[in-house]
């Protein structure tokens, strides 16, 4: 085949489709109507001779020759992209809306620093935080949301990350409770507790008690131990848990850094967990789709020097 005679602006096309796999939001991504989207696919399947997308009960999908092609292309495309539009930084003056999935637990200590610094370096930008319960990670990986920013057990090994900070546990309550000030492990494990989600993607569903698997790295430290907290309320959001906190008789049991956040709050008072609760990071991951983005570069990098600002 003489490549002279192919349009590459059909790869465009095909990494679009192969992403969205509708004709219509391909169509809606790239600026261009339906009808010249279909016309694109039609000359892509005579180019490789394959259909490439096919309908199905459930909608298109791609073929087997599509699932190979699919990294290839993305590749091709990044390497033209890298050559015709070198790093020239990112235009503080952009209008552009950054999507960001971040945990209550980020959402509370890291977007407001985030969020301050944005506005003052590029004030016309605009993020949207979107929760868990909002994003799969298909939606990251297609590079739909920028970037996830929580607390991962596991990640698609095509995504890039970055540690944000690594926190540890603090136990928040009211400094007129009964044990506040003989805080022994008997004690803890006699009161009544606040449980706060350990957040991933997807919509979460009811909890229960006895489940120690799924209540997270509290209850699961407490297991190692032979040991059982008495849970009162379950609640998915932190600000709660800490409101929640002031009742004179509940514990929450969360992240140091989100208790700081009640530091100046005369009504509570910050204890050490009388047992090992293993630390955890913080992380922020993002799809191999944006990851040469000027853009996305700069928000990471401001993302990055935000959080070291708030460990210094």
């Amino acid at each position: 085949m003489d490549i002279s005679r192919v349009d590459l602006n059909l790869l465009i096309h095909l990494d679009v489709l192969l992403r969205e796999q509708n004709v219509t939001k391909a169509a809606s991504h790239l600026g261009i109507t339906q009808p010249a989207m279909s016309n694109g696919l039609k000359r892509l399947r005579l180019l490789f001779k394959d259909p490439l997308l096919v309908r199905t009960s459930e909608g298109m999908a791609a073929t087997e020759l599509a699932l190979e092609l699919k990294p290839a292309v993305r590749e091709i495309l990044f390497n033209i992209e890298k050559v015709i539009q070198p790093d020239r930084g990112f235009d503080l003056d952009s209008s552009r809306v950054f999507r960001i999935m971040a945990s209550d637990y980020a959402e509370s200590t890291l977007i407001p620093d985030v969020l301050s610094a944005v506005r003052q370096r590029a004030p016309n930008v605009t993020l949207d935080i979107l929760t868990p319960s909002d994003v799969s990670f298909e939606d990251v990986e297609q590079g739909r949301v920028d970037m996830a920013i929580n607390r991962f057990e596991t990640l698609p090994q095509s995504f890039h990350q970055k540690t944000i900070w690594n926190d540890t546990f603090s136990c928040l309550m009211n400094v007129d409770n009964e044990i506040s000030n003989n805080f022994t492990l008997q004690n803890y494990l006699a009161a009544s507790h606040i449980w706060v989600s350990k957040t991933g993607f997807g919509v979460g569903v009811g909890m229960n008690p006895k489940d120690v698997q799924r209540l997270g790295w509290v209850d699961e430290a407490l297991n190692e131990i032979g040991e059982k907290r008495k849970i009162s309320v379950f609640t998915r959001h932190y600000q709660v848990a800490m409101l929640l906190a002031q009742q004179n008789d509940l514990i929450a049991t969360l992240p140091s850094r989100a208790a700081r956040l009640k530091r100046d709050n005369p009504k509570l008072v910050a204890k050490e967990p009388p047992f090992s609760i293993p630390a955890f990071d913080l992380k922020m991951a993002w799809s191999p789709l944006l990851h040469h983005n000027a853009g996305h570069k700069w928000l990471r990098r401001l993302i990055v020097d935000v959080a070291e600002k708030t460990l210094s």
